[in-house]
């Protein structure tokens, strides 16, 4: 990794650091439910801490509605529909829009978060009620060295997606030295993300520990594997995943291809898959994919038997019949749902061959106990490996799926961003990182 990261920046005693986090937790009646991400940004924060800078938090929170700036207001569109009902409908409707956003702000605060950061870091944080408001610009420049001001949710906010120039530069008003620590939103290109630095408002931009490490695990066994290289991806389409499949087949040795986007890959080999979820507009794209394994010499590897069921569990996880079937021969009536036990063997002895190994994306439904057993297997051969191969778990539902099933401590990596993790793994360029200075 060519990157500046944190541990180059020498004496930066009382100097104003901005820190680009990811603190979009998943929280329950404004209880934080995972603290994972929180977890994993402490060594960047802490070490900032140490060394005396005086620190400026920042992180979006989901997607919230009609929220600008702290404040609750209808967006143009939905004025627009207000606007064109009868003169007596308009205030309830604007009325029960504006409740809807209200609940948005509340649910989508990071006051939790801070609260948190507090408990894990001494009472040294401060949390400001907006973004570059009067409140956070006062609290920014009260903070002493050492000390923590978190703000309000950046998508509260109209110009952090929209990259306004007077938002980027009331951000950087907050800081001598930019750090982004948020892997998981390194793929966007938003004012607190990219564009404070793509803009020349600072001109020294690092990155955090995290980063650093995503980096130099993910981006390095990705490009010096030690092999067998095994890539395993699952998911539902095969459109999600079209640049990834391409371009890891350059780099790996085997490919196997599990969850709802196999059947696309059974049909484009002439099998039947019954009902079972398939981009009938990337059969060729597929038959391209083979063709290109073979010419390479690489293997993709489908799945050899299916767990079908009649119809898709509703709701997801309600008790389903399911039947063993072979993948190529899926009765007419039925759907693929998770690989079969035959599969699931076959994988694991593959896999006992590798020397690295990525995953990214589900091997079925696995929200449904009757159709997890595919994900788990997967799981539970990748922590088999402990010691013997780099794993690196590619961030989203297969990143929940480790962390569930407790083999998180088993992985050698577990990726923080799902999004960010497959435009890696396309080979994409990655605006939150690309515009950090090099080294040297």
């Amino acid at each position: 990794m060519n990157k500046m990261s944190v541990s180059d920046l020498g004496n930066i005693q009382g100097k104003k650091v901005l820190v680009r986090c990811d603190f979009n937790v998943p929280m329950k009646d404004g209880v934080i439910t995972d603290e994972n991400r929180i977890q994993g940004a402490l060594p960047t924060i802490k070490f900032l801490m140490e060394k005396g800078a005086k620190i400026t938090l920042c992180s979006h929170m989901g997607k919230p509605h009609n929220v600008f700036d702290a404040k609750v207001k209808l967006n143009k569109k939905e004025q627009a529909k207000v606007d064109a009902l009868p003169a007596e409908e308009q205030e309830a409707a604007k009325a029960e829009l504006l409740a809807k956003a209200e609940g948005d702000k509340k649910k989508l605060t990071l006051k939790p978060v801070a609260d948190r950061l507090n408990e894990l870091l001494d009472n040294k944080v401060t949390f400001a009620t907006d973004v570059i408001g009067e409140d956070a610009k006062a609290k920014v420049a009260a903070c002493k060295d050492g000390e923590c001001v978190l703000l309000e949710n950046l998508r509260f906010h109209n110009g952090e997606t929209k990259k306004e120039d007077d938002f980027c530069a009331a951000l950087a008003e907050y800081c001598e030295i930019y750090v982004n620590d948020a892997f998981g939103t390194a793929h966007r290109s938003h004012a607190s993300t990219a564009a404070i630095v793509e803009k020349g408002l600072v001109k020294t931009a690092v990155c955090g520990f995290l980063i650093e490490k995503e980096l130099t695990v993910m981006a390095d066994t990705l490009e010096n594997p030690q092999r067998p290289f095994i890539a395993i991806l699952g998911g539902a389409k095969v459109a999600d995943k079209l640049n990834v499949i391409s371009n890891l087949l350059e780099k790996c040795d085997t490919l196997f291809i599990g969850g709802g986007m196999a059947y696309t890959f059974i049909k484009a080999k002439g099998g039947n898959v019954g009902t079972s979820l398939v981009d009938d507009e990337k059969i060729e794209y597929c038959k391209q994919m083979l063709e290109k394994a073979e010419k390479l010499g690489k293997h993709i590897v489908l799945p050899v038997d299916t767990v079908a069921a009649a119809s898709f569990p509703s709701p997801i996880d309600a008790p389903i019949e399911t039947k063993i079937v072979d993948t190529m021969s899926i009765p007419d009536d039925m759907m693929g749902l998770d690989i079969g036990p035959a599969t699931r063997q076959m994988f694991t002895n593959l896999l006992d061959t590798a020397k690295s190994a990525i995953w990214n994306g589900p091997m079925g439904v696995f929200e449904n106990p009757t159709l997890a057993q595919g994900t788990i297997a997967v799981a539970q051969a990748l922590a088999n490996l402990y010691g013997k191969c780099t794993t690196i778990i590619g961030g989203g539902d297969s990143a929940a799926a480790v962390q569930t099933l407790g083999f998180a401590d088993k992985m050698s990596h577990i990726s923080t961003g799902g999004g960010a993790s497959l435009e890696l793994f396309e080979g994409k360029v990655l605006p939150g990182i690309a515009c950090l200075n090099d080294k040297n």
